[in-house]
């Protein structure tokens, strides 16, 4: 596919008067793609069964005739006030019980079947008007599913589905009971329809309870979202896709991919620094105007493993300061510019930037745009036209191929979620943590959905914090002729979140046994002889299996055979390098150590280098500066 640039826009924001000259602005930039009408539900609909199609219509066409393309997006996200009036009890429900109230958005339970059914209405009147329009080459449904926490829903819809789900999935409330270990505190039930969602009880529920709630409403996103994709279909060709988030874990997003053409999300790198980032504060310090230097890149791969045949955009890319973090600065000079050649160089189809205009009204009126709200030029829009302009010369996009894959398993982080054991503990961050590692070593990493059933493909195969392996990947590792690193914490509960019995790992050829584990606070950590240590997390192992790496005091750190090993612990960034590194020496991989912030990414015609730091650095006599990019032929 050959790379774009694109940008979102809203043409109800502004007068019509605007619309042409906007579209002749971002035809000269080199614009592409512009995505319009996710949240224009109230201008389409002003109200009950009145549709106002006059001024989109005119918006497509404006943006058509300058040689755009549009990608539409269906306007489920916000649903308008007269919504609320006819289904009342169609709010999503917070944990302590109180409703979420309309006046901003997402506000909506994903479980309410009346707006299921208006959602399913306004997506099939927007796909009868403009399936066929050759101006709408794309789709968006919805909006960041799960923004503002909003796929957990404690509704009376909620409680009915789930009941319903659980009959389902257990048959009985016997098998249930056995399944949850109900024995204990008195909990059995004898009947589905005494199972009541898992808040506000006196202290924590029942683990599995909690863990088969969130697996219940993820499945309930991708059942919205089928429902829009099948109507779309019904009229339109054009591809489908949906704009996930950074360090979003409450659905699973490989299964609502499996119903999508292209997976996209949305990258906010200065804002993730300070509002969901793990780090330390010098390094939040050192990064602070850049972005860390791998959270981007993860999501990059994470969801170019989640688009359909690695197809990915990001949908909205900061253009300056936001508007919703703790504190929001803006972008160090150039790094708009690198943003965009670290997502082609992971292969991105196209390069969305968020927004064209910033508006001058409303809750989003401080994140700024490709323009000023008097419409001058701001500084992204200068590094928007100098990305398009580069992107003549370079060949259509492509990631390359990857020696490193990780496991990454939406249904663990939710047990871990549901059962931490330590309160910095979590799936996203343990992964995190080993592709942080990876990539400091100058690797290209595939990040791989938890059933994959083949790994051929690949010399070193990483399983963190997995915690109870799904079959085909069991037989997977099994038969793998690679290094596979399992752990900390892999295959040691049950489906249902209870300890697995004969003790974990479960994985042929490795007699590795889980006997006990440790949460270590952060001031704790155990030592590992020679050099290094872990941190959060140590497990105790046993077992045949020969020892790898000790403790200082002599404990197992690593275990296991030349192709299945077991890591006890979690751990520090260094020390997790230098392990990934031995074990890339092992497999015959080559390795690169980077200086810090400067990162690279190998496609099949290209080698790209970005230099997050603040400063300039060197790679092979080259001088790349600050927030500069540097590419090669192979």
């Amino acid at each position: 596919m050959k790379r774009t640039i694109g940008v979102c826009y809203y043409p109800e924001h502004w007068s019509e008067d605007r619309w042409e000259t906007d579209a002749r602005m971002m035809a000269e930039t080199g614009i592409t793609w512009v995505r319009i009408g996710e949240f224009a539900w109230s201008r389409i609909e002003p109200v009950e069964g009145e549709f106002h199609w006059d001024w989109l219509d005119r918006a497509i066409e404006t943006l058509g005739k300058a040689g755009l393309k549009v990608v539409l997006g269906t306007p489920t996200a916000t649903p308008p006030r007269w919504m609320i009036d006819r289904h009342p009890d169609m709010l999503a429900v917070d944990a302590q019980g109180r409703p979420r109230k309309f006046g901003s958005r997402r506000h909506y339970c994903f479980s309410h079947h009346g707006y299921r059914d208006e959602s399913r209405r306004i997506t099939r009147a927007l796909a009868e008007r403009y399936g066929k329009n050759p101006i709408v080459a794309a789709w968006q449904t919805d909006n960041e599913y799960d923004c503002h926490d909003t796929v957990l829903s404690y509704s009376d819809a909620a409680r009915a589905g789930f009941r319903d789900w659980l009959a389902q999935r257990y048959q009985s409330p016997d098998a249930l009971n056995r399944a949850w270990g109900n024995v204990f505190w008195s909990m059995e039930y004898t009947g589905f329809d005494q199972i009541d969602l898992p808040n506000l009880t006196v202290t924590e529920p029942n683990h599995p309870h909690v863990l088969a709630f969130k697996r219940y409403s993820s499945d309930q996103v991708v059942d919205f979202n089928r429902i829009q994709v099948d109507e779309i279909r019904k009229h339109s060709k054009a591809p489908i896709a949906h704009n996930y988030m950074g360090k979003i874990t409450s659905f699973d997003h490989w299964k609502v991919g499996r119903d999508l053409d292209i997976a996209s999300w949305d990258s906010y790198p200065l804002g993730f620094l300070i509002d969901r980032v793990d780090t330390t504060d010098d390094r939040r310090r050192a990064f602070l105007r850049q972005g860390d230097p791998d959270f981007q890149a993860f999501h990059h791969d994470l969801y170019r493993g989640v688009g359909k045949k690695g197809r990915w955009w990001v949908m909205e890319q900061q253009p300056g300061p936001v508007n919703w973090a703790p504190w929001n600065v803006a972008p160090l000079p150039g790094m708009t510019r690198l943003w965009a050649w670290e997502a082609f160089a992971h292969g991105a189809e196209c390069v969305s930037y968020f927004r064209w205009r910033q508006a001058p009204f409303a809750q989003e009126q401080m994140h700024s745009g490709l323009l000023r709200p008097d419409n001058a030029p701001a500084p992204a829009l200068e590094a928007a036209a100098t990305v398009a302009r580069e992107l003549r010369d370079l060949p259509d996009a492509d990631a390359g191929t990857s020696p490193v894959a990780i496991v990454f398993d939406y249904d663990s982080a939710w047990a871990w979620e549901a059962q931490p054991q330590g309160r910095d503990f979590g799936h996203f961050e343990a992964v995190f943590a080993a592709y942080r590692a990876c990539r400091a070593l100058g690797l290209n990493i595939d990040i791989i959905p938890p059933d994959t059933a083949d790994l051929s493909a690949y010399g070193l195969v990483l399983v963190p914090a997995v915690f109870s392996l799904t079959d085909p990947l069991r037989a997977a590792l099994a038969s793998y002729r690679g290094i596979a690193l399992l752990g900390p914490r892999t295959d040691v509960k049950t489906d249902e979140l209870s300890v697995r019995l004969p003790l974990g790992p479960d994985v042929e050829g490795l007699d590795v046994s889980v006997v006990a584990s440790e949460s270590l606070p952060p001031e704790d950590v155990v030592r590992l002889a020679g050099k290094g240590k872990f941190r959060r997390w140590f497990d105790h192992l046993e077992g045949s299996a020969p020892v790898h790496l000790m403790t200082e005091s002599g404990a197992p750190a690593i275990m296991g055979t030349d192709h299945l090993r077991y890591l006890a612990g979690w751990p520090t960034d260094k020390t997790f390098a230098r392990i990934i590194g031995g074990l890339c020496d092992a497999a015959g991989i080559e390795t690169t150590p980077m200086p810090d912030g400067l990162r690279v990414r190998t496609t099949s015609t290209h080698r790209f280098v970005l230099n997050y730091a603040p400063v300039a650095r060197k790679w092979h006599g080259v001088r790349i500066p600050a927030a500069g990019v540097h590419w090669e032929a192979l």
